[in-house]
């Protein structure tokens, strides 16, 4: 069994010792990067849907 299963007081302390060791982004950093994520997946939606609608009538073509 892992060390922190025997014992979940002892884990649960380690994890708070862990997380204030974490580097956490300012909210300036947090602003930018959710932009950028969000932009990313507005641009492949976009991307998908051209991509999907030119092949829907590439099949229509085809088979007609």
């Amino acid at each position: 069994m892992a060390e922190g299963t025997k014992n979940p007081v002892r884990f649960l302390r380690e994890v708070g010792r862990e997380m204030k060791r974490v580097s956490w982004p300012t909210r300036k950093e947090l602003t930018k990067y959710t932009i950028v994520v969000v932009l990313t997946i507005a641009f492949f939606v976009v991307f998908f849907a051209v991509v999907d609608l030119g092949l829907s009538e590439l099949v229509r073509l085809l088979l007609d």
